[in-house]
């Protein structure tokens, strides 16, 4: 999650950023040549991948060697964007077994034999560590499958890979760099490779704009799936919380935590989605799913036919650049038949980060503590011990960077702090009644909209993050769902827009989203520069 917008309100107030840059931000000089990409997969979909594999054209286990040479030949040399911290060494057996399956006349759904990289906070009971990017934990191997694992190994998929992350889910430092973890080093926006890739499903996002893979999985307290989804210009989905589970996986909040599917195209994350939902009975939010299944893919071209959006214009005077990119996307909106209208939130639910924080330290500890007591082969059971080890081992693992986050978490009573629930109350009144559903409710709306992310700032050890503003506390501090999809860049660097709602809304969300991309056509294949500065 984005820990500073605990110091600010993301929703409405963000840092300008500047960009110096050349006039074209594809230029290259002399020192910095153009990257040739020729991959033959490149901006493939799950449907392309399938017909592929229905015709024979490719198998499975040809799909996986393609993607393993991409990782070695962009990932680990060649641009470097060190997106993947560990590789799947049963991925091609897996993918036989599914190939095998295939001839045999199974075809388990959409997902068989697709291959789809996960975060490195969520558990698989394979030879993969699951370590949050945390030197910490370099030998935990999970002795079960989180939930979602379960359901994507059901739905024939094929777990390619973990992914690199702002460690501990950028929950340990407010002063850290965004996609940095202590065993995985430095994840790069695939665009400019000298800016960050956010955070902190850093390595989800930038691997399926780098086209390693067709699909990834990412995590979410506040920003961490949409905000490196909009910098690196893909599409990334933050369901409500409580339609996939959490268990199995390295928690923040029991409040505001989901795992949410990362794609090139709304239709691809919308697969995703639908192979990862279900109830489980280790996660109580996921009892009060709706009855009847929602339906992720019944795209209408007429959804916006009538429709009124609700614009949170402030939330883009972080630039003004920004601002326009949002306002071509209002013209989209409007050309299909939707009103879009301006609204504002209340002076109080700007302040919503005062208690979001309360809320968050608390919950990290009790949550976190009960992870690693209910996994002893971690190593630690509680958070004080892990601070420890991290004091012993400053040099490798707070080289930069402290644990400030972790410290002040540590000194809360957990769930029993007098000041938890009083904190607790306070985010669903101003994120909810006086937040999400006081805007719809009042203007009629079918969704609000506002701007994802500004322009990628440059990586920066010594001062940490910049963030150029945002539009996730909303939708995070409520647990309500959104989605954002690429809307342009600003000097190569995209930018995305975020449609969000009240909970249940994922089909209705997917459906606009789906109807502005397939209008818009603003995903930006990225170009490994290495800097904007010549």
């Amino acid at each position: 999650m984005k820990r500073r917008d605990f110091l600010q309100s993301s929703v409405l107030v963000g840092l300008g950023l500047s960009v110096t840059a050349c006039n074209n931000a594809n230029k290259t000089g002399s020192e910095n040549p153009p990257f040739i990409d020729d991959f033959e997969l490149s901006e493939i979909t799950v449907a392309e991948l399938q017909q592929k594999l229905k015709s024979g054209e490719l198998s499975s286990q040809q799909i996986v060697q393609l993607y393993l040479k991409r990782i070695e030949a962009i990932d680990k040399s060649g641009p470097k964007v060190n997106s993947i911290i560990e590789v799947n060494k049963e991925a091609l057996l897996i993918a036989k077994v599914l190939d095998d399956e295939r001839k045999s006349g199974k075809v388990r759904g959409p997902l068989h034999g697709i291959p789809v990289v996960i975060k490195d906070n969520i558990d698989t009971a394979d030879a993969m560590v699951t370590s949050a990017g945390s030197l910490a934990l370099t030998n935990h191997r999970a002795k079960k499958d989180a939930f979602i694992v379960t359901k994507l190994r059901e739905a024939g998929a094929i777990i390619l890979a973990k992914t690199n992350l702002s460690e501990w889910a950028n929950f340990r430092s407010s002063n850290s760099s965004s996609g940095w973890s202590s065993r995985g080093g430095q994840t790069r926006n695939p665009y400019v490779l000298d800016r960050t890739p956010c955070g902190s499903s850093s390595g989800s996002a930038v691997a399926v704009s780098a086209n390693l893979t067709p699909l990834a999985i990412g995590t979410e307290t506040d920003g961490s799936i949409v905000c490196p989804s909009g910098i690196n210009g893909v599409v990334g989905i933050k369901p409500t919380v409580g339609l996939l589970s959490r268990s199995g996986i390295i928690p923040i909040s029991e409040s505001q935590d989901t795992a949410g599917p990362m794609a090139r195209t709304v239709t691809d994350a919308a697969l995703l989605l639908t192979a990862l939902t279900g109830i489980d009975a280790a996660d109580d939010k996921t009892k009060h799913q709706p009855s009847e299944p929602a339906v992720y893919l019944n795209f209408d071209d007429t959804v916006l036919e009538g429709a009124c959006i609700g614009y949170l214009s402030e939330s883009s005077a972080f630039d003004k650049r920004v601002s326009l990119i949002v306002d071509e996307v209002v013209d989209v909106l409007k050309k299909k038949g939707a009103d879009v209208v301006e609204v504002a939130v209340s002076d109080e639910t700007k302040g919503l980060w005062k208690y979001e924080w309360t809320v968050l330290i608390c919950e990290f500890k009790d949550g976190l503590e009960k992870y690693l007591q209910s996994h002893p082969e971690c190593g630690f059971n509680t958070l004080a011990e892990l601070i420890e080890f991290n004091k012993k081992n400053t040099e490798k693992i707070m080289p930069w960077f402290e644990q400030e986050i972790f410290e002040a978490a540590n000194e809360t009573d957990a769930l029993n702090d007098e000041k938890y629930k009083e904190a607790k109350a306070k985010c669903i009144e101003l994120s909810r009644k006086q937040g999400i559903d006081k805007l719809i409710d009042e203007h009629k709306l079918d969704a609000l909209m506002a701007p994802t992310n500004g322009p990628a700032w440059s990586i920066d050890y010594v001062n940490g993050d910049n963030f150029g503003g945002g539009s996730s506390q909303l939708a995070a501090i409520s647990g309500y769902p959104s989605i954002t999809v690429p809307a342009g860049n600003i000097k190569g660097l995209p930018i995305g827009v975020s449609f969000f709602g009240k909970p249940w809304t994922e089909s209705r969300l997917i459906q606009i989203a789906h109807l502005y991309e397939k209008v818009s056509q603003k995903r930006l294949k990225p170009d490994f520069v290495n800097s904007l500065i010549q």
